[in-house]
């Protein structure tokens, strides 16, 4: 009987540990929805999967968004996933970060100056480094104006959701679409359906999907 190499590598590698992000995004079903109350009295978003399931929740005082938001794993609020923070007062060129529950970096995302008076465009960074990961750009500003103009009537207002629908579209810098983010009909609540549309790691994945937040919530002030 031949005798077992200590040496030789298993034929089996183990499996690496994962950590709680890739846990938590684990069999998620694309796509998502993402839907915001826009009667309450504050401020709150609940994130379900294809198959109705609850899985990112975040909910903040009036006004509190452009400080803190804290993203949790469902409604109760009892595990934290990640909490997104600036430094600086809103404005053109602001850097949002991103961070997991241990405090570590999961990525930042950042408006990109005066091109995106008319025409959203934010740029995304993974950590470590201010070079460009991921750019985000409205695809048909028209439907974004005429969403807001329209949306600001008496009555008339009500409707708006249910004919413009303006989409974000994420893409690798110089490389192929990554995620999409397109407003859905809806009456007294904004919502949004999100697509993957290529393989990420845990860490992108969410990086992105925290981005799109954090747009929805800005370009829900600027109108």
């Amino acid at each position: 009987m031949e005798a077992e190499n200590p040496y030789a590598a298993p034929a089996t590698p183990p499996a690496l540990p994962k950590d709680d992000i890739a846990r938590q995004l684990g069999g998620i079903q694309y796509p998502l929805t993402l839907s915001f109350k826009i009667l309450a009295l504050a401020s709150q978003a609940t994130v379900t999967d294809a198959n109705g399931q609850v899985v990112l929740y975040t909910k903040q005082k009036l006004f509190k968004f452009r400080e803190h938001v804290q993203i949790f794993t469902d409604k109760s609020q009892s595990t934290l996933l990640a909490e997104i923070r600036t430094k600086k007062i809103i404005d053109w060129s602001a850097r949002y970060v991103s961070t997991d529950a241990d405090g570590r970096e999961i990525g930042s995302v950042g408006r990109r100056g005066w091109r995106s008076i008319w025409k959203a465009h934010y740029e995304v960074f993974n950590p470590g480094d201010d070079r460009v990961d991921f750019s985000i750009h409205e695809e048909n500003a028209w439907a974004k104006v005429m969403d807001s103009l329209l949306g600001e009537l008496p009555v008339i207002g009500m409707f708006t959701g249910y004919f413009f629908h303006p989409s974000y579209l994420a893409g690798r810098a110089g490389g192929a679409p990554a995620m999409r983010l397109t407003k859905q009909p809806a009456f007294f609540e904004g919502k949004f359906k999100v697509e993957k549309l290529t393989d990420l790691t845990p860490r992108e994945e969410l990086n992105l999907f925290l981005s799109f937040l954090m747009l929805v919530l800005l370009e829900r002030r600027r109108g």
